[in-house]
């Protein structure tokens, strides 16, 4: 890359913004930070700001903005940075004319109103949040049409099937297979389900992520929302998309030809790389990470993942099929079910009918604007808060 590409990265202090900012350390020549986001970790941003010295950062939770402010202004190499609040400003500077690529890495729906920002100023969009698809998928498509912004997924399935797709024609695709660790509970016997603990949740076998993409992970609530992703990034019919657990995690995702071939990516379960992948597209460079070894693997296992085990996946795949804003609010409901569960409200198997409930009580839109699915993530919102409490 003979230029550094500015980086925008909308949600920093997560667990996908500072394997980004990992990333870009040891590619100071390429990637130039200007501008960082946080929700409300303003420790961490102060420390990153320093770090990176980026041209702004911005503090979601305006309550902080003073805190950020002064520490900024007070430390001499960062005096020049100016600090916003909110995440309008997030969405706002992320589409200045000096940001080249914008990572868009908050969490959960809140990520939704500074990617379309970003993208109505046609930039490139490295998409690690998911839940910007699953709500808008129509409205995010026509987007990156019409204001020429392209989205290179993030998510290690959804770059495995990318990188898979670099020389082939989509219409040469059979079924795209995405690959699911199973999560800490693929061989749990069904009835501990019950007494299953955050702590238990919490614990991934093969991934360091942030709490509400493993809880996901957990349910496999993530494997269907990637089920989602998929449908939108790659124009498929949802059933072309198919879930296999592969406890192993090294195969990310696999696409299958009409021609019978099936190409995989394979690589150790390490976010920077497709973090790396979608910042440096189309060039591949080096990145300081573990290597796997054929030899030391020997074998790779597949299984046909259980819907009754896992119905968050079942859920999603109806969501999809009835369209329309059903979607938005499954995953609004989602939402508010991680939480309660990870704050001692609700078991673990009650995330499922938290969602299954809401959505019964929700009201249906056909072909959503903007405004409705906003307005829809907010009806759900609140729905799944009266029904948790």
């Amino acid at each position: 890359m003979e230029q550094k590409r500015r980086i925008a990265i909308l949600g920093s202090t997560g667990s996908i913004g500072t394997q980004a900012l990992d990333v870009i350390s040891q590619h100071r020549d390429s990637f130039e930070v200007e501008l960082l986001t946080a929700g409300s970790n303003a420790d961490l941003l102060i420390e990153q700001a320093r770090a990176f010295n980026p041209n702004a950062v911005v503090i979601c939770n305006k309550e902080l903005y003073g805190k950020v402010r002064d520490a900024l202004a007070s430390h001499p190499n960062t005096t020049d940075i100016k600090v916003f609040a909110g995440v309008e400003s997030a969405g706002e500077l992320a589409g200045g004319t000096n940001v080249d690529i914008v990572l868009a890495a908050m969490v959960g729906f809140s990520g939704l109103a500074p990617t379309i920002a970003a993208m109505k100023k046609g930039k490139i969009i490295a998409l690690a949040n998911k839940e910007t698809l699953v709500a808008a998928g129509s409205i995010i498509t026509k987007l990156s049409r019409e204001y020429n912004s392209p989205v290179i997924p993030v998510d290690s399935e959804h770059s495995a099937i990318f990188q898979c797709l670099q020389g082939e024609r989509t219409s040469a695709i059979e079924k795209l297979i995405l690959t699911a660790s199973g999560g800490p509970f693929r061989t749990l016997p069904l009835e501990e389900f019950e007494n299953i603990t955050t702590e238990q949740a919490l614990n991934h076998p093969n991934w360091s992520m942030g709490a509400k993409v493993t809880i996901d992970s957990a349910t496999m609530m993530n494997k269907g929302l990637e089920i989602i992703e998929a449908a939108w990034l790659f124009g498929q019919p949802i059933g072309m998309i198919e879930v296999v657990v592969h406890p192993q995690s090294i195969i990310h995702s696999m696409v299958q030809f009409k021609d019978g071939s099936l190409k995989a990516q394979l690589g150790a379960p390490d976010m920077r790389v497709p973090i790396q992948y979608a910042l440096s597209y189309p060039n591949r460079i080096n990145l300081n990470t573990r290597r796997i070894s054929l030899e030391e693997i020997r074998s790779l296992t597949f299984y046909a993942p259980d819907m009754s085990r896992f119905p968050c996946l079942r859920i999603a795949y109806e969501s999809f099929s009835n369209g329309g804003n059903t979607p938005c609010a499954m995953n609004a409901a989602n939402e508010v079910a991680v939480e309660a569960f990870l704050s001692g409200r609700i078991k673990f198997t009650q995330i499922p009918q938290l969602i299954e409930n809401t959505l019964q009580k929700c009201n249906y839109i056909e072909e959503p604007t903007l405004e409705e699915i906003f307005a829809t993530h907010t009806q759900a919102h609140e729905i799944a808060l009266s029904l948790s409490n």
